[in-house]
Order: structure tokens, then sequence, then C-alpha cells
């Protein structure tokens, strides 16, 4: 029987059915970017996949784009649409870990916050992004890149099952058994195949690692690139460390009397044995002066969260990336010329290595198109100011057009804003051709089509 209004979609489901008018509208519609101002029909805070497939059935039937949300964090505002419907996954967050089998099965709208928490608790991990309120679903199908990926690959690589709801209303197993062409697709397609209810991940013994920022004067930061690059194409694994130009925030292991200078810092996180960590983080203090460091041992969830405080909800956010395969020098002298007018204490440069383990899965044994760049670079301007927007924005455009002649024509989906879908085919590069043929087979109206976008 066919669902034509929101309160009959009601009966359907077991989660909340929420249009404008309701108590909770304003806080359903809004995503992380506080840019995104869009005034959804229906949002649906989904709890289960049952919920998912009558909702997906609802847009359908009805004709109404179709937005879904996880974490929310998407830069483009992916997660809400103007008189469509949104699935809401964030009632969606359980976690259940095997520890003997070292697996983690997590639902679609856990972040990663959640994740690490759960599996914390038994001494393991896996690769996981930089903010913790950052959804697992949305940063593994677009790849995964963060602290472990150098050791243990993109989170899409410790990728092993998991249940998709399809334009059609089926909830599908997938994995390398199972459904295999639409398992490689969500390994780096992203969102345009359907929607993931769960996913189990492989994970790693790691349960506190050596971690933290180092702040160098900014007047160093030609001598910081060109060690990072020298250092990082055969350091251990157990290493993640990457460059950024940086604000210095009220924080109390920063000089008062620095708080708001720009510096030129390295972070980095060492997941070995962490009472080894500060003899692998003395290289970074013979380099040059560190002016403000705060390193040390910490509990793995510690540091995904360590920068949530510069990265609020609702604050506005512009983006830019590109893959890197060689950091040259004409690259570091752009650098060196954008990177220090970072605009606010909430924008930066982080220029993030993707070797190591990365580059040991071949370029087509999943839909990630770029296993021989060796960096992901990302230019994000972001302030609580809708006045700063304008400065904001160029900032980001000329830095990124300035490092264009020197990167891939491709860059990382989950760094691109709404401007870059004339980007789409590069950017996921030599598998393009046979992600559309798996969307022809899965979604060929391209129902899912808010994303980076697959046309069918």
């Amino acid at each position: 029987m066919s669902v034509t209004t929101p309160d009959e979609l009601s009966e359907f489901v077991r989660g909340d059915v929420i249009v404008e008018g309701d108590p909770d509208y304003e806080d359903a519609r809004s995503v992380h970017n506080g840019m995104i101002d869009k005034r959804p029909a229906v949002v649906v805070r989904a709890m289960n996949a049952g919920d998912v497939a009558t909702t997906i059935s609802y847009a359908k039937d009805n004709g109404l784009d179709l937005a879904v949300r996880g974490g929310g964090h998407s830069g483009p505002g992916f997660g809400t649409n103007d008189g469509g419907v949104v699935i809401d996954l964030s009632r969606m967050r359980g976690v259940r870990v095997d520890p003997s089998a070292k697996t983690a099965r997590a639902e679609g709208g856990t972040t990663w916050g959640d994740f690490n928490a759960a599996t914390h608790a038994y001494g393991l991990a896996t690769t996981g992004g930089v903010i913790s309120t950052t959804g697992i679903a949305g940063l593994t199908l677009g790849g995964g890149i963060g602290y472990l990926t150098r050791g243990h690959g993109l989170s899409l690589d410790n990728l092993i099952s998991a249940d998709v709801v399809t334009a059609d209303g089926q909830i599908l197993v997938v994995n390398e058994t199972e459904n295999e062409d639409l398992f490689w697709a969500i390994r780096g397609g992203g969102g345009n195949f359907g929607v993931c209810t769960s996913l189990e991940y492989k994970l790693q013994p790691v349960k506190n690692v050596y971690w933290g920022p180092m702040f160098y004067e900014i007047e160093e930061a030609e001598n910081i690139l060109k060690f990072y690059r020298d250092y990082i194409k055969d350091a251990p694994e157990e290493m993640g460390v990457f460059p950024a130009f940086q604000i210095a925030p009220p924080l109390p292991f920063i000089p008062e009397d620095r708080h708001g200078d720009m510096f030129v810092a390295l972070v980095a996180c060492w997941a070995g044995d962490p009472a080894e960590g500060e003899k692998q983080f003395k290289i970074f203090h013979d380099i040059a002066e560190v002016k403000a460091e705060h390193v040390g041992p910490v509990p793995y969830p510690a540091i995904n969260g360590a920068f949530d405080g510069l990265f609020p909800p609702g604050i506005r956010q512009y983006w830019k990336g590109n893959f890197v395969k060689e950091l040259t020098d004409e690259a570091i002298a752009e650098h060196v010329r954008h990177g220090p007018n970072a605009p606010t204490v909430s924008s930066t440069m982080h220029l993030y290595p993707i070797n190591g383990a990365c580059h040991r899965v071949a370029s087509d044994a999943t839909a990630f198109g770029h296993r021989d760049a060796n960096f992901s670079m990302v230019i994000i301007a972001a302030s609580g100011d809708p006045a700063d927007d304008a400065a904001n924005t160029k900032w980001v455009q000329d830095y990124s057009d300035a490092l264009a002649p020197h990167s891939e024509a491709g860059g990382y989906i989950n760094f691109m804003d709404d401007d870059d879908q004339d980007r789409v085919r590069v950017n996921y590069g030599g598998n393009y051709d046979r992600l559309v043929s798996v969307k022809r087979r899965y979604d060929p109206d391209n129902l899912f089509r808010i994303n980076q976008n697959i046309a069918p």
C-alpha cells in the first residue's frame, strides 16, 4: 500500500516522523555545517533497517528528494535538503564488540566517539577520523583517513561486512561473498548505492597511544614541510603524523602571550608501544625548537576528540582537497605563501599521509581510486560568524587553486564541497566506470543523488 502523507508514514515506522511546526523540527533539520540552511518536508529518525526501507519507499513513491544523515558532518550538507525527505540515523548508534574475533558491528548512525568508547574497553581500535562526532558510515564509505591509516589502512580497508538498504527497499548483506559488487562499490563510492544500517569492522590491538601537537614558529614552515616530506616516506608505520597551519587557541600548554599567533604544527600519533613514544618523538624536536606542545601517552579515544572544540556543531565551514603524489619544493612554496593566512582559529590545512598499508591494497580491490597518492590534503575555513563567510571561502579557493598544479586532478570525496560536482569522475579515479555499472544495477533512477553523485 502506498503511503502518501507524513501522518500515514508515522503509522509504519518505529522512529519519529518530524515535520515543520513540530517542536523538534529546527533541531531535526540542522547539520554540522552552519552555512547549510535547508528545510526538508519530513525528517524520519529511524530506529532500525525496517524504518529506513519504509522511508526510502515513501520518498520514491512520492517523487521526493532523499537525503541520508549519519553524523551530519558532510561539508556540503548532504544530510539534508529542501522540501524532501531526510533519513536521520542518529538513534541507531549501538556497537557490539566481539573481542575474541577482534571485530565490531556498529549501527549506521554511530559516531567515531561512540565506536572508540566501545572498542577501547577491550583494548581494540580501527582507523577512524580526527573529530569524534563524525559518523562512521560517511567517513568509511568515502575512504576513512585517520591516525592509524599508515599502519592499518583506510577505514574501508577494515570493513568486513555491511547491511545496505537499497533503492528498491531490499535489505542486503554485503561482504566478500554476498553481493560482492555492492561491497566493492560502497568501499569508496560514498552513499550512492543505498543506506548502510550497520557496518562490521576488523579491529587492531590499539589501546593507548603516544600523541600530541607540537607548535613551531611560522618561519619554520618550509623547514617543517621539507622534513615531513622526507621523513614520512620511510617512517615506522605505527607513526601517523601530519603538518598543519594553526592559530594558537587559548589552551593552557600555549604561553598566554602567544594565544592568537600563527604557528606551523606537527600532530603526531605513535600507535606502537606508548613507552617508546618519547623516543619516537625526539626527531620532531631535533628539526626546530618546539615553542609549545601537549604530548604524552593517552587513551586512543582521547585523540579522536582532541579537536572537537575547534569544530563544534553549527560552525560555518567550507572545504577543498586534493590528492598529492609528491610534495615538491614548488608545492611547499605555495603552502608557505597561503597557509599562514588562515583566517580563523578553526581554519587550517592538514596534509594527511596515506602511504604504508594503504598502498598495499590494489587500486581495483575497492572503489577507492587513488592508491598511488602519498598524501590527502584538506583546506578548511570555519567560523561561527556569517560575516566571515566570503573571506573564508576566498582563502580556501585561492589556496586550493595555487596547489592544483602541484596535485592530482582528483581529491578525497569526503573533503569535497557542493561546488565540486564537476570533479566527480576524477575524484572517484580509475574505478569510475565500474562504479557507474554498479549504480545502474542498484539505483537506476538515481534516488541516492544528494552526494558526490555517480549518475547512472
